[in-house]
């Protein structure tokens, strides 16, 4: 089966902690982030496996020149252990657009791949590129496996998961998508975009549901309409899949509420679980994250959505 070998590269990164880097070692001796060592442990682990370039001639506006530190956007795409045909987890990792939080990619990617279904670990533009470059990302994503599901035995079913700032795009990639162009050039953007589930660990859904702070600044219309373009909740329509959603009260977990309130005006299905205790950044809160917390309760998020998922007919 294509990409078997990922299934035991995978099981070796985990093995050997090696995209967990504790959170003491985020920031260099004077204070400032440690960006290059970040990307490094990333880059390094994505190397190990044979991986799918999202564009075989280059992402659009992808330019190395702009951060040597970026690898141009590509999915680590692991098949289902018992070789059946299942839907597909795409995993996005958090870190604000800006960082990559090795254990909310790869170590996601193998529990759900363990627990059945096949996985796709997505390597996504950050800063300088914009959120909507991201997006790009992981819509090319979605339709690259629906392009190539005969070849990497997969079923038409596509989730998209993620963390702090990859649950946001999680949450953007099920509110914005098209059906494919049956006339496009490429074939792989004849295929749709749309998710069939959605879930989001932790996200900050919204920047427009509740009040700003008093600010001298008016607001130009220009950012406000990005704004709203990018609030979850804003762009839900009858189509938009149903969404997972959970995260611990250290967040503000009206956010979450907020979404699962307007999902339920829109009579769209959702499931949503917010954990009294915890911090932001947990994956699957087994202990092997960069904050070192084993949280058993709160690690109950991961079967649940397995559950959930089967549900729907990953």
């Amino acid at each position: 089966m294509a990409f078997e070998r990922n299934r035991e590269v995978l099981s070796r990164v985990i093995g050997e902690n090696a995209v967990i880097r504790h959170v003491s070692m985020h920031r260099n001796a004077d204070g400032t982030p440690d960006t290059a060592g970040n990307m490094k442990i990333w880059n390094d682990a994505v190397a190990r496996f044979d991986q799918i370039l999202l564009w075989e001639q280059g992402a659009p506006r992808f330019d190395i020149s702009c951060d040597p530190l970026q690898i141009e956007p590509s999915i680590v795409f692991v098949p289902a252990p018992d070789g059946r045909e299942r839907g597909t987890v795409i995993v996005a990792h958090g870190g604000g657009f800006a960082w990559r939080t090795g254990c909310e990619g790869f170590n996601v990617a193998a529990h759900f791949n363990d627990a059945g279904f096949a996985a796709a670990v997505l390597t996504y533009r950050l800063v300088p590129y914009t959120r909507r470059d991201a997006m790009a990302d992981m819509q090319r994503a979605i339709r690259v496996l629906r392009h190539r599901k005969a070849e990497l035995g997969i079923s038409d079913k596509i989730a998209v998961m993620g963390f702090s700032a990859g649950g946001m795009l999680s949450g953007n990639c099920a509110t914005h998508f098209d059906f494919g162009d049956p006339g496009a050039g490429d074939p792989v953007e004849r295929q749709s975009c749309r998710p069939d589930a959605c879930i989001v660990g932790y996200g900050a859904f919204s920047s427009t549901s509740f009040p700003r702070p008093f600010s001298p600044t008016p607001i130009s219309e220009e950012t406000l309409a990005e704004e709203q373009y990018l609030s979850v909740e804003r762009n839900l329509t009858a189509q938009t899949p149903p969404f997972f959603i959970w995260q611990t009260n250290s967040d503000d977990p009206r956010l979450s509420m907020n979404l699962a309130w307007h999902l339920q005006c829109a009579d769209i299905p959702f499931e949503l679980h917010c954990f009294p205790g915890g911090a932001h950044g947990l994956a699957l809160a087994d202990g092997n994250n960069d904050l070192g917390l084993k949280l058993p309760h709160v690690a109950h998020w991961a079967g649940l959505c397995s559950e959930w998922l089967t549900d729907l007919g990953f």
